[in-house]
């Protein structure tokens, strides 16, 4: 029998997760700071700028979909000593992640609304529909508390110290749901996450050899193709 070593997903695509992925979360916090934290507020500063607020719709989410390489280093620092730590943790934060990303989805179907049908109706549409169940609602329990057991995890296996721990943990103050502004809270918890995960990322970054040439324009083409063919439906 033939034993396979891989460390998925590698070092470079955790790397940029590590170091992305909280720094275009908290853009994306800072970007919407003027705007009331509730929905009506969110979509009323949509309609007066769709830009801005776009933007910072887009790199919010995009930052949380690339803390799932994020995640994974972590949890394989955690395991070599505290596994359970590590297990639960990851699952936990996972698990939150795509709760957000189905979050993001209905705000942008909820901006798109604005947009076709008027600030006042979509205002109306959200309001009536906000409390509407659906599976992913019961992930909210993982998006608080999974950072806080993966933070617990870092410390006892001494992968980001008290200081770096107590700063991951910060993101379980981070709001939970649709359309979400930003708060004191949301900026704690997003400078937490830069302060927690951006150093090991340039540390991970720097742990090994450059890649080849030829990797960065493959990789800008590859990106340049993906945004087309998802513009094309």
């Amino acid at each position: 029998m033939t034993t396979v070593s891989f460390a998925f997903p590698g070092r470079w695509v955790e790397g940029a997760g590590l170091l992305l992925g909280p720094l275009l979360m908290l853009a994306g916090v800072l970007l919407r700071v003027d705007a009331d934290g509730f929905f009506p507020a969110q979509l009323a500063a949509f309609a007066t700028s769709p830009g801005r607020i776009s933007l910072s719709y887009s790199a919010f989410v995009a930052g949380n979909v690339l803390l799932w390489p994020a995640v994974i280093a972590l949890v394989r620092r955690v395991w070599v000593t505290q596994p359970r730590w590590a297990l639960w943790g990851g699952v936990l934060v996972l698990f939150g992640l795509f709760a957000r990303t189905f979050h993001a989805g209905v705000d942008h179907l909820a901006f798109q609304l604005v947009d076709v049908q008027g600030l006042r109706t979509a205002q109306q549409a959200v309001a009536a529909s906000y409390s509407a169940f659906h599976v992913f609602h019961a992930l909210s329990f993982a998006i608080f508390f999974g950072w806080i057991v993966l933070a617990v995890g870092t410390w006892r296996a001494r992968v980001l110290g008290i200081t770096g721990s107590v700063a991951l943990a910060s993101m379980s103050a981070l709001p939970i749901g649709v359309l979400k502004g930003t708060g004191p809270m949301s900026v704690v918890a997003a400078a937490g996450l830069c302060v927690a995960l951006v150093p090991l990322g340039v540390r991970v970054l720097k742990d090994g050899p450059a890649p080849r040439w030829w990797a960065y324009p493959l990789a800008l083409a590859m990106g340049t193709a993906a945004v087309l063919l998802g513009m094309a439906g």
